[in-house]
């Protein structure tokens, strides 16, 4: 497969602000050298299923949003390149490798098993075809969040980046907390303070609750390595996770939208709405002159941000796909 697979972006249609959203865990492209053990309706249940639709809005407020054609239980682009589980591979892996707690429940840079306990593969992976799902997939999924963000913060000097996820809404076998826990409506996971200004938590926090739903912060979710990896709150870049309960909108067991997908994605269009607006105003706050970071941005930096092809990735031909 061709790196154009891995995602879609979709530039700001709206008035360009310094807004990035993500949804990388919302792909249904299952790639034909998977070669799983188990059905494609199990492994569905893996997905964050219609994230991306979700928040399909967010370009008309002038937001970037990237999403993931591939399925995360082929290769996850919310971990570590690092993150690797070397039992699963038939041979030494010949590059570094970090296991992380993830890796520990089966659930690391590959999966080894779903959220039931169940394995995905009965063979081990070959060191080719694992390098493959890196290069194919992987690399090219963060290389465009990290483009987007760079390109959003160049021009107005601070960027903020919302990463999309859904869970389920009682914990399984593997969560941290244990099997069985009911969980709130909406999880936002900022890495207890660490990815972004705590202003922006409470934004999110405030603008969620006023629309109705029971919003934990950091609580059983606080992010993972997209917040981690492309977060540094003090130079402007502003990474929070937001993780909505399945059941707000859909069944869960047939994997289909229920009757309050459209009402969530009305109440989530003006969550990003506000998001849009604060972005549109501390941007350009950062941007004035005067501020300790104008000296990065050049002479065009306060003014107006029409130019917005100049950082809306004119070099990417897949933005339609």
């Amino acid at each position: 497969m061709n790196p154009e697979t891995a995602f879609t972006r979709q530039d700001p249609s709206g008035h360009p602000v310094p807004l990035v959203l993500d949804s990388p865990h919302s792909g249904t492209r299952y790639p034909a050298d998977f070669s799983p053990a188990l059905s494609l309706e199990k492994l569905r249940q893996a997905e964050d299923s219609y994230v991306d639709e979700l928040y399909a809005s967010a370009p008309g407020h002038g937001a970037t949003l990237i999403s993931a054609l591939f399925p995360r239980s082929y290769i996850d682009p919310n971990r570590s390149v690092l993150d690797i589980d070397t039992a699963l591979i038939d041979a030494p892996w010949p590059g570094p490798a970090q296991a992380s707690r993830k890796t520990e429940l089966g659930i690391g840079l590959i999966w080894r098993i779903l959220d039931t306990g169940e394995p995905i593969y009965t063979r081990k992976l070959t060191v080719a075809e694992v390098k493959r799902r890196i290069t194919q997939f992987h690399q090219p999924y963060q290389k465009a969040v990290k483009d987007a963000l760079d390109a959003a913060h160049a021009h107005f000097g601070a960027v903020w980046h919302i990463n999309c996820h859904s869970m389920p809404a009682v914990s399984s076998n593997i969560s941290e907390e244990g099997p069985g826990k009911s969980r709130s409506d909406f999880v936002l996971g900022d890495r207890d303070g660490t990815t972004c200004s705590p202003e922006f938590t409470a934004l999110v926090a405030t603008t969620l609750r006023g629309l109705g739903y029971d919003v934990k912060v950091n609580d059983p979710y606080k992010g993972v390595e997209l917040v981690r990896a492309f977060s540094d709150p003090a130079a402007g870049r502003h990474s929070l996770q937001i993780e909505v309960n399945r059941r707000l909108y859909m069944d869960e067991r047939t994997r289909t939208r229920s009757s309050g997908f459209e009402t969530l994605r009305a109440n989530l269009d003006r969550m990003v709405k506000a998001v849009a607006d604060y972005a549109r105003e501390h941007g350009s706050h950062v941007c004035a002159p005067g501020h300790d970071h104008h000296h990065e941005h050049g002479p065009d930096c306060g003014h107006d941000h029409h130019h917005d092809h100049d950082h809306s990735g004119h070099s990417h031909g897949h933005h339609k796909h």
